[in-house]
């Protein structure tokens, strides 16, 4: 005998159907949802920064980091150099602290080379203050990695006796993910090498 009402398992069945299809479609939704936002994330790691005139690095909006490329790394090496050569007895610890996390294990073994050679001990013992006076920086953005060599001069006072030196160091810059705060425009030193070191006699006198 036919009845207007369907068996109640064939009900069932259906709605059972309906939930797992539910349910499937609700974790799919949310497995793509999870993977475009760490697409978007990366993307935006790489792209949502602007540089201002000094080289300094701000997260506001979308801009071609391209384009800012050169300042980019210019920045990075005058920061690199200020915190590696600008030191005395009170910030070097901190400083070289910095500076390490804007180079490889080139800029290690330099920084290791200098502390068995007893180069801080000596900036302790007798209260050495190492100055930055200039930093200027070429870099060759062609092809990654891009060579740089840059010029720094430095004076060292010595209480009454100030020299000054013009310090050429080359290396090459890459790509790296940015890391706020300690590595802001993305890119990591490597090969760092410290070509000549000379003294200069009347600084002053060249600067006017």
């Amino acid at each position: 005998m036919k009845t207007p009402y369907k068996n109640i398992f064939d009900v069932l069945k259906l709605n059972r159907f309906i939930v797992l299809g539910t349910i499937i479609g609700a974790v799919l939704t949310c497995i793509v949802s999870v993977l475009m936002v760490i697409k978007l994330h990366r993307e935006s790691m790489d792209n949502a920064f602007v540089v201002n005139g000094d080289g300094s690095v701000i997260p506001l909006k979308m801009v071609s980091q391209l384009e800012n490329l050169e300042v980019e790394a210019k920045a990075h090496l005058e920061l690199f150099h200020g915190y590696f050569y600008g030191i005395d007895a009170s910030n070097y610890e901190k400083n070289l602290e910095k500076a390490l996390w804007l180079g490889n294990s080139s800029v290690d073994a330099l920084y290791r080379q200098k502390k068995a050679e007893g180069v801080y001990n000596r900036l302790l013992q007798y209260s050495l203050v190492q100055k930055i006076r200039s930093i200027a920086s070429k870099v060759d953005l062609q092809t990654e990695p891009y060579r740089f060599e840059t010029v720094t001069v430095f004076e060292i006072n010595r209480g009454s006796v100030t020299d000054t030196y013009e310090l050429t160091t080359t290396g090459n810059l890459i790509h790296v993910y940015r890391n706020f705060p300690n590595n802001t425009h993305g890119l990591l030193i490597t090969n760092f090498f410290e070509n000549t070191l000379k003294r200069i006699e009347n600084y002053e006198s060249r600067e006017k």
